[in-house]
């Protein structure tokens, strides 16, 4: 049976040689001299009252709250530019920045008053609007003057991914007009708001909202967008109604010819309502009145 004791004793030998060492060493490398007395005194340093530590880290909470509540406000609302200010853009731009959206107006005409009114930048010159980079641009042009205006916007000055939306009644011609005039990195969403400054004045609920995404990208941002867009008319309580330009087109054909053709009509006669009206009469005088 082997002792643990030499192995103890070696240990014992090896800590004593480097004892040894270290003490050549502290005779070889004394230590300093200690201070004189007028400098081992404790030293106050006084300050002006007008002195302040700023501590960064103590607004560092503060910095992230206001940007997650930036990132938040970011995601709900959009930057809007209207381009064709008149009654139909007017009508859009009060509901949608009553929802917090940011709008921008460019028109022919001089709108400036009334969009000052409604909370909206207005613009003489499309230039401006459109370095302004809104993340969608609403045509609210007369479908004779549409290919005109969209021909004249300066596209190379918005963002490539910039969502164009047209508002026409007719959505064929809008659809393979914007295809046609406005480079593949624009997102197209054709839509048929139908109501107007009249049937939608009161509210929005219950009127139909037709769309089509034509043209959307596949990033989530892209994706994004066109909803936070869409959700602006489903807020107001729309019944939205997705599908192609081409069947738009088709049931238009068939309800708003008629109804627009005997509208005028009626509007010529210069009806009045009498003590005795039919129910069919009735619907006349209610169609006339839309």
């Amino acid at each position: 049976m082997h002792s643990i004791f030499p192995t103890i004793t070696r240990f014992s030998d090896h800590h004593n040689i480097h004892l040894r060492r270290y003490n050549r060493h502290r005779l070889s490398h004394p230590l300093p001299p200690p201070l004189p007395p007028h400098h081992q005194s404790t030293k106050i340093l006084h300050l002006p009252h007008n002195f302040g530590i700023s501590a960064i880290e103590a607004a560092q909470p503060l910095d992230y709250k206001s940007k997650i509540f930036e990132r938040i406000t970011k995601y709900k609302t959009l930057k809007i530019g209207i381009v064709g200010f008149g009654n139909f853009g007017q009508f859009l731009a009060k509901t949608l920045v009553r929802q917090g959206h940011t709008i921008l107006a460019h028109s022919r005409s001089d709108y400036s008053a009334i969009a000052a009114e409604l909370g909206v930048s207005f613009y003489f010159n499309a230039d401006d609007l459109c370095e302004e980079h809104p993340d969608v641009i609403i045509l609210c042009t007369s479908v004779l003057s549409t290919e005109k205006v969209l021909r004249s916007l300066p596209l190379q000055r918005l963002k490539r991914s910039t969502l164009f939306v047209d508002v026409l009644s007719v959505k064929e011609f809008a659809k393979d007009l914007l295809m046609q005039i406005l480079p593949l990195d624009f997102d197209i969403l054709c839509t048929h708001p139908m109501f107007g400054p009249e049937s939608g004045k009161d509210s929005w609920k219950g009127l139909p909202f037709m769309y089509d995404k034509v043209r959307i990208g596949h990033d989530e941002s892209r994706v994004l967008r066109c909803e936070k867009f869409l959700d602006a008319f489903v807020k107001e309580g729309c019944l939205m109604k997705e599908m192609t330009c081409v069947d738009h087109d088709q049931h238009a054909a068939e309800s708003q010819f008629i109804t627009h053709t005997i509208g005028r009509i009626l509007e010529k006669l210069d009806l009045d309502s009498t003590p005795i009206n039919t129910k069919g009469w009735k619907g006349w005088i209610w169609l006339l009145n839309r």
